[in-house]
């Protein structure tokens, strides 16, 4: 069983889950979950003889969330793992990220490959600089209700998401992120107005998961993980140096064959251009049926990659 305990990285608290001994291995989570969302692979990977360690990621749960939404940036959650690493004794580290985790993996590996040394991503393909910022690019081509622009007027979000936490987790996590036309936003229903109510949840996902989650998101809030979309146009800014640099360790990627976020016409492109970033791809392993909460909804084969990966 995995223990927890907060430790001091970057400037902030991080609230950790850990198991086992060996090789350092950082599992990163994103929108909107928890250390929690790892609890499937946190043994097995120990198990298999590493050293795993899962943080509530900036803004999240049990660790800190600053108050200044430019203390969200690609810098400050690299930063994070990076210090987290030398907190833990270590210089070098396997780094794994879902959802907006991928992209901290990503860059993680990028920034600072003399530390991670392998890095998987599951759901988020690697960066692709665009030519514009993101946000920018949304309104040019004609696009005003995409999700990540909803999220950008603090307050909004965070409203409607708090206004009962319980139905939220259940619409975001047993329906929502996974289709496609839950990513766009009638104007006047918010994010969660054009999914239907939740009555019965996937198999994969438990009431005890649920309430869990909500108790997490009635202590924190939703600020510090929405504080992540309101930098995305920065992080284009600040990535400029990295303008088409590959990432040259070994690495893993794994998505569902139903997560929106491959499926689109963008997502879809980079998965099928993964090369391109990242030319020691192991391997793409696009899981059959599963939606985008690949790791909870697949945890057995995810384990199996992932492992295999670590063992390589």
């Amino acid at each position: 069983m995995p223990s927890t305990r907060t430790i001091s990285a970057n400037g902030i608290e991080l609230f950790l889950r850990e198991q086992g001994q060996g090789p350092l291995v950082v599992l990163c989570h994103g929108w909107p979950e928890l250390s929690y969302s790892w609890r499937h692979q946190i043994n097995a990977i120990a198990e298999a003889g590493f050293h795993v360690v899962a943080p509530d990621m900036r803004g999240y749960g049990r660790s800190s969330a600053p108050a200044d939404v430019a203390a969200y940036s690609i810098f400050d959650t690299v930063g994070d793992m990076v210090a987290l690493v030398t907190a833990l004794g270590e210089t070098q580290a396997v780094i794994v990220g879902h959802d907006w985790g991928a992209p901290v993996a990503w860059h993680a590996a990028l920034f600072r490959p003399d530390m991670f040394t392998k890095v998987a991503g599951l759901s988020v393909p690697p960066p692709f600089r665009g030519r514009a910022r993101p946000l920018d690019s949304l309104t040019a081509s004609g696009v005003t209700n995409f999700y990540w622009q909803y999220f950008q007027t603090p307050g909004i979000a965070e409203a409607e998401f708090e206004h009962d936490v319980a139905t939220s987790m259940r619409k975001i996590l047993g329906r929502g992120v996974s289709d496609p036309a839950a990513l766009f936003v009638t104007e006047g229903k918010g994010f969660l107005g054009n999914i239907p109510p939740v009555l019965t949840l996937p198999d994969w996902l438990s009431e005890a998961d649920i309430a869990h989650f909500a108790e997490a998101y009635r202590h924190s809030g939703f600020r510090g993980g929405l504080n992540w979309y309101r930098n995305l146009d920065r992080n284009w800014d600040l990535t400029a140096p990295w303008q088409g640099a590959q990432i040259h360790q070994p690495s893993l990627f794994i998505a569902g064959s139903r997560d929106s976020v491959i499926t689109g016409l963008i997502g879809a492109k980079r998965v099928n251009e993964l090369d391109r970033v990242l030319p020691n791809l192991r391997q793409k392993l696009i899981i059959d049926g599963a939606g985008h909460w690949v790791q909870q909804e697949r945890p057995d084969e995810v384990n199996a990659a992932v492992i295999e990966f670590l063992r390589s």
